[in-house]
């Protein structure tokens, strides 16, 4: 016998308090406002717990401070000059992480990705823009794949400056150096779907490096299911002095950049401006990554990037990938796009290595391995979900299509008020494809996600209309 509406209230109620009882403090970080973590949320197990042990923040700071020995990583610095430039940088790059590759056994490849820009804005003459990428092969479903990537070129306060020395230690070795510890520890693991560790070049002259790498991954069909940029990660310190060393920024688009008119309208009909793929995957991150193992606050930001600029991700949202960008807490701007100086007063400019804290960037790097550990080890975001809508019904009835994997256990439902940010009631359905539901689609916003046979749940998938 169906539930009754009243039942599936209460019963998804006591679920979600039980959860959080559960859960505790400790584990998830209370949603505001309610004193309790979200009830997707996901504890970290035994596994992962080890894997984010072992990142380190002297090897971390040692990849920033390696990076900035190299003068300027201006794109249009020399390509061919053994020590100083951007194509220094990019051989070491490919050294080490050829280095971490050595002992996957094949697993991981890597490899230098370039092409010629042609004359563009900030490209005076024809460039080659070369990206280093490794790929760490999935062990069970390889066609999934996500993205991790910072860039590795810098630039001062003349954007069009390749000769005078630019740093670049937060803005972007700090990154630099989380996709690299990432990609070291992970080699030597066997991750179920495929993880893309990229250092990409170009940023500061118009996104040029991420946005081939995009482009290359979209003209080949690849199934790219999550990607994240880290840029500006290195420091914790406000252009105040202020700290605020356990949190990160995660900016995460609404509206998708790649919506087509048909799309657009059947948003406004719907709603469904919180809900695109990009703003499913940051509550995935609050899930998983905002506890104790990484002890870091997750501060999502509903916005595609700070006001009015842009990060690497951005290619990868206009082809209709879901991408995010993790950004420290409170930008100094006295370290960031500034020539190299002292002035009158005695304060230093210039993004200089001394003003990063590797500490708080290996916390950012902890959050980033338990993201996408546990987006390689779950099921993939469930494809096809709809809601059947071809009678008028104060049910709602869900359907969406099995997905592939061999240790698919299941699935949920998830639902939350209209106006609440985060998901709040979840309802077990079984190794099903369909689901009804006695609350009106008219008044909450319902989900999918998968279930593994490990217990790891998917990213949530936004139903359209059927």
């Amino acid at each position: 016998m169906r539930p009754s509406r009243r039942t599936v209230l209460t019963a998804t109620a006591a679920t979600a308090a039980a959860g959080a009882a559960v859960t505790g403090p400790a584990e998830a970080a209370p949603h505001p406002g309610t004193g309790r973590p979200p009830a997707t949320a996901q504890r970290p197990g035994r596994a992962l717990r080890a894997l984010l042990r072992e990142i380190d923040p002297r090897r971390i700071e040692a990849t920033i401070h390696k990076l900035v020995s190299f003068g300027t990583r201006h794109t249009l610095s020399s390509q061919d000059d053994p020590v100083r430039g951007i194509g220094a940088a990019r051989d070491w790059l490919l050294s080490e992480l050829r280095s971490y590759a050595a002992p996957s056994g094949g697993r991981m490849t890597v490899e230098l990705q370039s092409y010629v820009q042609e004359p563009a804005p900030r490209i005076p003459t024809a460039t080659r823009i070369t990206n280093v990428v490794a790929t760490l092969r999935g062990s069970v479903t390889p066609d999934r794949v996500y993205v991790v990537a910072g860039h590795y070129d810098s630039r001062v306060t003349d954007v069009m400056d390749a000769t005078s020395d630019a740093p670049g230690a937060d803005d972007d070795a700090s990154g630099v150096a989380v996709v690299l510890e990432l990609a070291r520890v992970l080699a030597r693991r066997r991750p179920a779907s495929t993880i893309v560790f990229a250092a990409v070049a170009g940023e500061e002259q118009g996104l040029y490096g991420s946005g081939h790498l995009a482009q290359r991954l979209k003209a080949a069909g690849t199934d790219v299911q999550g990607m994240f940029t880290n840029d500006i990660v290195g420091s914790s310190t406000a252009d105040d002095g202020t700290r605020d060393p356990y949190t990160i920024r995660l900016f995460a688009e609404g509206v998708p950049s790649s919506e087509t008119p048909e799309q657009a309208a059947v948003r406004r009909s719907v709603g469904g401006e919180n809900d695109s793929a990009t703003r499913q995957l940051a509550r995935f991150v609050r899930d998983v990554a905002d506890n104790d193992a990484t002890g870091m606050r997750v501060r999502v930001i509903h916005r595609r990037d700070r006001y009015r600029r842009g990060g690497d991700h951005i290619p990868f949202l206009e082809r209709g990938y879901p991408a995010a960008r993790f950004t420290e807490p409170a930008e100094d701007f006295a370290h960031q796009h500034q020539d190299v100086r002292v002035d009158g007063t005695g304060k230093q400019y210039g993004d200089l290595p001394e003003f990063c804290d590797p500490d708080f960037t290996a916390r950012v790097a902890r959050v980033n391995a338990a993201t996408l550990w546990t987006l390689a080890q779950a099921p993939g975001t469930p494809r096809g979900a709809k809601i059947l809508t071809s009678t008028l019904t104060n049910a709602t009835e869900l359907v969406w299509a099995r997905g592939p994997e061999p240790d698919l256990a299941g699935y949920e439902v998830v639902w939350r008020e209209t106006t609440a940010p985060e998901w709040t009631h979840v309802i077990p359905v079984g190794d099903v494809t369909a689901h009804e539901v006695d609350l009106s689609k008219d008044n909450v916003f319902f989900g999918v996600r998968a279930v593994g046979g490990s217990g790891l749940r998917s990213p949530v998938a936004f139903p359209d209309p059927a």
